[in-house]
């Protein structure tokens, strides 16, 4: 019989009759014998796991099963030995039971000692996705314990193990014998080529009940070549998520701290929330204490980090903080109250405003610290926002201006659901109240606003949009110094209102080519406000970051905060150019200027607006391709067509190269709290050598100052279970304790083990 298919129902006697008879008392011993193989290959699993995952404890694959499902087997040949008491199955042997996949050259079931065996290319597809390979198969009618000859385990996630021979004992111990792990997957060229990496262990015990894998007399092998013995090696096993135990250490050396090591452990209390303790020794100011708590409850989530040190040197290096003792504390949280509001914080607190950048624990470029907690509500047209604020300056430079609590600030949007006279009405409330330390400004406000818009469109296409909008403010400050004007107030209770009404016209023309469409749109805006005559009444408290380009010019209020307003009546006049491609290329150009006809000019000078005719303002969009795109926006002198401002960046990803570069030059503006010209390059890039061998690099270059801000400069090797980098770093930063700074940095990541670290300044490695 060249072909013989068989399909069996799953409810099946229990035991087999004394004789085989016919061929269905053969083939329905067959389910029983599948499920001894299946509860025996269960045992074998274990998950791999990305690095640094933590979530829920391993799932045994036997749950994944389902009964339900007949069983069919089909072979070329199915053979009963009565006289040998057994059944044979073999040529292309194919066993589908429970989601499980079994393939074989034989199979063969010996009824007399209950002995199921599987012979000759041997695969185990598993519900999860794991493949198991062997040559040979033998499992017991006790099925706790196994044996398996030339094992190969492949898991969902590439993590493999092969072994001379693999027995399970107890239930849930399983020991591969003569055994290696790797994650790497084999050279396609060359499959018995060494992996990266692997571990080859005399024995390799896998304790499914306590979630652990150990090794005995192992070696750490790289590319073949034996780096490290370890007679003995345990860690968690790789489907296990979450585990009590050492994390990867980290070892460096430093000229301000000396010799580091970092040592962290992780403490799985429960499946919803874990600490970590890391404590980190320096030889030159003694024990860093960092600890990491996490916690993730039924309607949200937060986490506190703590860091402390009680210094052995005190006066080393440090300008300001003298101290013993620094530390930090800084946590997050969001959690859901119901489906339209949330809360949460964000909140750091510290001793000085350089410990976290001195220790590594912010990025060393890192100026302000904003500390926030909040309340947002949001359910169909309403929109509610309350948040509590501290921020703080970081450099030397900052005074208490620069270091306000507000306490709180509370947006509230609502858009009118029925339209008013054709357009959509909405309404805008804003309030705010402001502290300082040391006699520093304190300001209060409220704000309210009714804003009505409406869109008409023709039969040629025209768009006319016309819009209007009220709004009140109540202001109660202290005395402060308007830094536009150098004028002093006063101070106390201010009223001011103001209204606006205006129209924009759009007339987009649409022309298609046979590989792109082009669309032309001339825009015009005008908007009639009166004179505000107490503008400067009030502190300027967040109306400061004017930045006038392309994406401000139809603005129809051009101060980015309420504190400003814009007064008289002003024009906004410009054109747009978009070219859509076919093939999904995009451009898209931009200019435009804007008039003040009447009333008085609010913006200062410097800003571009200041004259009644401002700066010419252009955009430039270009992605021709999709790893390729570039973007320039410059503002023009009136003038003489001199930049005042350009800011240009592009990026491309192409076969072995990424890169991108970003470029900024900006004129002085001293109202803004620009004193000098600024002019600044930054770029970063990889470049693929060879086949998993990459260039990296990186520089911040201060133009106007001739000066190097940062730059980085790195080599890579990465393959699919295994990366190494090595960089060369250099800042230039200086401020109190924090001085200019050179660096190698090393770092080593395996699949499945996790990341080491080294880091050593270069005096200390030369």
């Amino acid at each position: 019989m060249r072909y013989v298919r068989h399909i069996i129902r799953s409810a099946i006697r229990a035991i087999f009759p004394a004789r085989l008879t016919h061929v269905w008392d053969g083939a329905s011993a067959l389910p029983l014998a599948m499920r001894l193989v299946l509860a025996f290959i269960a045992s074998f699993t274990f998950a791999a796991v990305p690095p640094g995952a933590r979530a829920q404890s391993p799932i045994d694959a036997a749950q994944q099963l389902d009964s339900t499902l007949p069983m069919l087997l089909q072979a070329d040949q199915m053979i009963y030995d009565n006289q040998n008491n057994r059944v044979i199955a073999q040529g292309n042997v194919e066993i589908y039971y429970n989601n499980y996949t079994l393939i074989a050259d034989k199979v063969i079931y010996e009824r007399g000692n209950n002995i199921l065996r599987a012979e000759g290319n041997v695969q185990i597809k598993e519900p999860t996705g794991a493949l198991i390979k062997s040559n040979r198969f033998t499992l017991t009618d006790d099925f706790r314990d196994g044996f398996i000859q030339s094992l190969k385990i492949v898991t969902e996630q590439d993590a493999r193990i092969a072994a001379a021979s693999a027995t399970r004992q107890k239930g849930d111990v399983t020991v591969f014998n003569n055994a290696v792990f790797t994650p790497c997957k084999p050279c396609e060229d060359n499959p018995e080529k060494a992996p990266t990496w692997q571990i080859k262990s005399k024995k390799i015990i896998h304790k499914k009940s306590e979630a652990t894998i150990e090794y005995e007399d192992a070696t750490f092998e790289m590319w073949g070549i034996p780096i490290m013995k370890m007679p003995y090696f345990k860690h968690a096993d790789p489907s296990v998520k979450r585990k009590s135990g050492f994390l990867i250490p980290r070892f460096g050396n430093s000229d301000d701290l000396g010799f580091v090591a970092e040592t962290p452990y992780y403490f799985a209390l429960a499946p919803n929330y874990d600490f970590t303790f890391s404590p980190t020794y320096t030889s030159k100011q003694g024990v860093l204490f960092k600890g990491n708590w996490r916690h993730r409850t039924r309607n949200g989530k937060y986490d506190i980090n703590l860091y402390g040190i009680d210094q052995e040197d005190p006066n080393q290096n440090f300008t300001t903080s003298d101290r013993s003792f620094r530390g930090s504390i800084d946590t997050r949280g969001d959690f859901r109250i119901n489906e339209y509001w949330s809360w949460g914080w964000d909140v750091t607190a510290e001793t000085d405003d350089t410990f976290r950048r001195f220790y590594d624990i912010d990025n060393i470029l890192a100026t302000d610290r904003i500390s926030q907690g909040y309340l947002v509500g949001q359910r169909d047209r309403n929109y509610f926002d309350a948040r509590i604020y501290h921020f703080g300056g970081l450099t030397f430079s900052d005074t208490t201006n620069s270091e306000p609590i507000v306490h709180p600030v509370i947006d509230y949007n609502y858009i009118f659901s029925d339209p008013v006279l054709g357009g959509e009405l909405s309404f805008d409330s804003n309030v705010l109240s402001l502290t300082r330390d040391d006699n520093g400004t304190d300001s209060s406000r409220l704000i309210t606003q009714v804003k009505w818009r409406k869109q008409i469109i023709d039969r040629r296409g025209q768009v006319i949009t016309p819009f209007a909008s009220a709004r009140g403010d109540v202001y109660d400050n202290s005395a402060f110094v308007d830094p536009v004007t150098g004028r002093a107030e006063s101070g106390g209770t201010t009223l001011r209102g103001t209204a606006y009404a205006g129209a924009e016209y759009r007339f987009p023309l649409v022309k298609h080519t046979r590989n792109a469409a082009h669309i032309v749109e001339p825009i015009a805006q005008i908007i009639a406000r009166p004179t505000t005559t107490d503008q400067f009444d009030v502190p300027n408290e967040d109306a400061r970051s004017l930045v006038f380009d392309d994406t401000l010019l139809f603005d129809i209020d051009k101060f980015s905060g309420y504190d400003r307003i814009e007064s008289g009546t002003r024009a906004n006049l410009g054109v747009r150019y978009t070219l859509q491609r076919n093939n999904g290329g995009y451009a898209q150009a931009v200019f435009g200027q804007s008039y003040q006809i009447a009333g008085r000019n609010d913006f200062t000078a410097d800003s571009g607006l200041g004259t009644d005719t401002s700066d010419y303002v252009a955009g430039l969009y270009i992605q021709p391709l999709s790893y390729f795109g570039f973007v320039a926006q410059a503002r023009l002198d009136e003038d003489n067509l001199t930049v005042r401002r350009t800011d240009l960046a592009s990026w491309v990803s192409y076969g072995a190269t990424t890169a991108s570069v970003v470029y900024a030059n900006l004129d002085a503006q001293p109202a803004l709290g620009i004193p000098t010209d600024r002019e600044e390059i930054q770029g970063s890039g990889s470049l693929r050598l060879v086949k998993n061998w990459y260039l990296v690099g990186q520089m911040r270059y201060d133009i106007e100052g001739s000066q190097r801000i940062s730059d980085s400069l790195g080599l890579k090797y990465a393959d699919d279970c295994f990366a190494l980098t090595v960089t060369y770093e250099e800042t230039f930063i200086r401020d109190r304790d924090i001085e200019p700074n050179q660096a190698v940095f090393v770092k080593f990541e395996f699949k499945h083990l996790g990341a080491f670290d080294l880091r050593t300044g270069v005096d200390s490695a030369l």
